[in-house]
């Protein structure tokens, strides 16, 4: 009877000390939070894409503004340049509208996340190049192309 009395308690303090080790473990569970590297501080470019005819953010798009804002930590933003494209459908003037609106509504984003303060080059250009020599329209145009200039670490 001992014997059995001694293992039962045994397994039942084994699992309680397996228990608490999971909930409280002092280790880190992912590499990210073990290995943290230095902002690179090199200037870069994003692109973020739009459906046809749309000026709206997407949440793919939020999710490159995000990535680009995590490259960008650390480092002193000297300036953003964003350019509104857009493709070959419909006039050239809806194109150009619907362009700036793209440029402008990236610019407004990135200003809510926190780079108000920062010098940007907004500019929009249309359907200009939205078709190849031979006539091909390019729908990967529906976009905005955003390049980071950054001036060293902060």
């Amino acid at each position: 009877m001992k014997k059995v009395g001694l293992a039962i308690v045994g397994v039942a303090v084994l699992g309680v000390l397996a228990t608490g080790c999971a909930s409280k473990s002092p280790w880190p569970k992912s590499r990210s939070q073990i290995v943290q590297t230095a902002p690179s501080c090199e200037d870069f470019s994003v692109q973020i894409y739009f459906e046809s005819k749309s000026a709206k953010l997407t949440n793919e798009a939020r999710s490159v503004l995000k990535g680009a804002d995590a490259l960008a930590t650390g480092c002193k933003v000297a300036s953003v340049r964003v350019i509104g494209l857009a493709d070959a459908v419909g006039s050239p003037d809806a194109s150009l509208a619907v362009s700036k609106q793209r440029a402008d509504i990236v610019t407004r984003a990135l200003a809510k996340m926190g780079y108000g303060n920062v010098e940007f080059d907004v500019g929009a250009a249309g359907d200009a190049g939205a078709t190849t020599s031979d006539g091909e329209a390019r729908p990967l145009r529906r976009r905005a192309d955003i390049r980071f200039d950054l001036d060293g670490k902060l």
